[in-house]
């Protein structure tokens, strides 16, 4: 058989046998798939359960802090710092997911955060997902394992710099990106390649999944360091008294008056006795809440107790008394310089409501715009007969109407057209020569700064029995109409007539200027 020599068929059925072979042996079983689904669906409730369970010592450090701020003020703030960067890398974590996820099935990436892994029909290929985290290149380098890798680590050292020095033995930091690890055949591997190189996508989402467990055990070591190395002697107190905390002394009627009543030294482990006018208040994680509706107007107080268990076991009574104020809502819209609203040019308005800061005052205008302007809203309204500005109040939680306020539109009135300072009348020569141009001017009693502009007039006179008329365009008079003039006798009439004028709301005709030359 030395000589024997294959024919081109035999070569490719050869070569389909080999890939066929290759396929088959890369073939994952639906049990193992089902295995991968069952653990990662595990990992993600576990991963909410821890989040609940850290968001609950973040709330027993918040009260400790507004107990003793002096002395919590720095570990609460670190306790946050450690907060944003596990949300920083979880975020950064869970967009590579749904990323790797939207690529392996053509999905956009807000489809991808809500596929179940069960449901994922790509969840056994790893050649999209494997490009995505390795990239090219033979160790991971260039792909988004090497990018989720830097950021584990700067986590890492990042959250232990929040600790005392002291304590941070004690962390149990997990998240191991520096092995070692092998694989399969027992040779060495960097982390990217282990956890990541031809690994199903099944396989990729329930790794990261797990990162993002391993992320929140860290951060609830961290944040529980902190917590204790605060001193015992925080916790402690020789002086209990009530405190009452109102989200507002200042209500409106129609509004409700909502307070939290508790003991400084709150125990989140016992609910206090509250009474007020006799009626039991219900509390909960230590904290009673009142609310009464705000009926009538004018100051308000109310009076009752809390009743805790001691350090021995004793109960204690503390009596309180607290009071708000509450008025009727009074809104202001007025125009700043006129009674009405002139269509189709910026009116200023002020607008205000007692008891509310200006950045939460809202206003609507039924017909035009209304627009912010340093301490003033501006109105433009089109021509019509009125316009209603409702003002609402919106304070970031909910939006109420504050009340409305009509006013009529009216046309922009026209300028008067004048020319040497006169609108018409007896005229010296000479000032009307040396004026030349014609001025348009609005009325005096009209507070708006704006500006009409001459485009055209007629200039007309009587010599000897002729009339002279000529059209001037724009407000200067032309050498003909001013040679006319020069040549005019005591007594003869001019007249300037059909005087268009274009202002802001488009072209306006004035009255006439009579003239006679003195």
């Amino acid at each position: 058989m030395a000589g024997y020599k294959e024919t081109p068929r035999q070569k490719m059925i050869a070569m389909m046998y080999l890939v066929l072979t290759a396929l088959l042996a890369l073939n994952v079983s639906v049990e193992i798939l089902e295995a991968f689904v069952v653990v990662n669906n595990s990992i993600v409730t576990t991963n909410d359960n821890l989040k609940e369970k850290i968001n609950e010592t973040y709330a027993r450090f918040e009260q400790q802090n507004l107990l003793n701020e002096s002395k919590v003020g720095p570990y609460w703030d670190n306790a946050k710092r450690a907060r944003e960067l596990s949300e920083e890398l979880i975020n950064f974590i869970e967009n590579a997911k749904n990323e790797v996820i939207a690529k392996n099935e053509g999905i956009t990436i807000e489809e991808a955060k809500t596929i179940p892994l069960g449901q994922i029909e790509s969840r056994d290929k790893y050649d999209v997902s494997t490009n995505y985290f390795i990239g090219n290149s033979q160790d991971g380098s260039k792909g988004k394992a090497r990018e989720i890798k830097n950021k584990i680590e700067q986590f890492k050292t990042d959250m232990l710099a929040l600790v005392p020095e002291n304590t941070r033995g004690s962390i149990k930091v997990g998240l191991n990106t520096t092995g070692p690890f092998e694989d399969a055949g027992g040779k060495q591997q960097n982390w990217e390649m282990h956890n990541f190189y031809h690994m199903i996508l099944a396989a990729n989402v329930t790794f990261l999944n797990k990162l993002i467990a391993d992320v929140r055990n860290l951060e609830s070591d961290v944040v529980r360091n902190l917590f204790n190395a605060i001193s015992a002697d925080d916790y402690k107190f020789d002086q209990v008294a009530a405190r009452v905390i109102p989200n507002s002394r200042l209500v409106f009627t129609g509004d409700t008056y909502e307070a939290e009543i508790l003991v400084a030294a709150l125990d989140s482990k016992q609910n206090p006795e509250v009474i007020i006018n006799g009626r039991q208040i219900p509390a909960e994680n230590g904290i009673a809440k009142y609310s009464v509706n705000a009926s009538s107007t004018g100051q308000q107080t109310y009076r009752g107790t809390i009743k805790v268990k001691g350090p021995e076991g004793e109960e204690k009574e503390y009596p309180f008394e607290e009071s708000y104020f509450v008025m009727t809502p009074s809104l202001t819209v007025a125009p700043t310089k006129m009674n009405v609203f002139y269509a189709n040019v910026d009116n200023p308005v002020s607008i205000s409501a007692s008891g509310i800061p200006e950045s939460q005052i809202v206003p609507s205008i039924s017909s035009g715009t209304i627009r912010r302007a340093g301490n003033d809203w501006i109105v433009k309204v089109p021509l019509g007969n009125k316009a209603v500005v409702t003002v609402m109040h919106n304070d970031g939680k909910s939006s109420r109407r504050m009340g409305s306020a009509e006013f009529r539109v009216k046309r922009v009135p026209d300028p008067k057209a004048y020319i040497a300072n006169t609108d018409g009348g007896p005229i010296q020569k000479s000032m009307l020569l040396a004026a030349r141009a014609l001025i348009p001017r609005m009325p005096d009693d009209f507070d708006f700064d704006l500006t009409f502009e001459i485009i055209s007039f007629n200039f007309v006179g009587v010599r000897g029995g002729d009339i002279f008329d000529r059209e001037g365009k724009g407000n200067v008079l032309t050498q003909e109409m001013q040679n006319f003039i020069a040549n005019s006798k005591r007594g003869e009439r001019i007249w300037l007539e059909n005087i268009m004028a274009r202002g802001p709301d488009g072209n306006r005709k004035l009255g006439t200027i009579s003239l006679t030359i003195q």
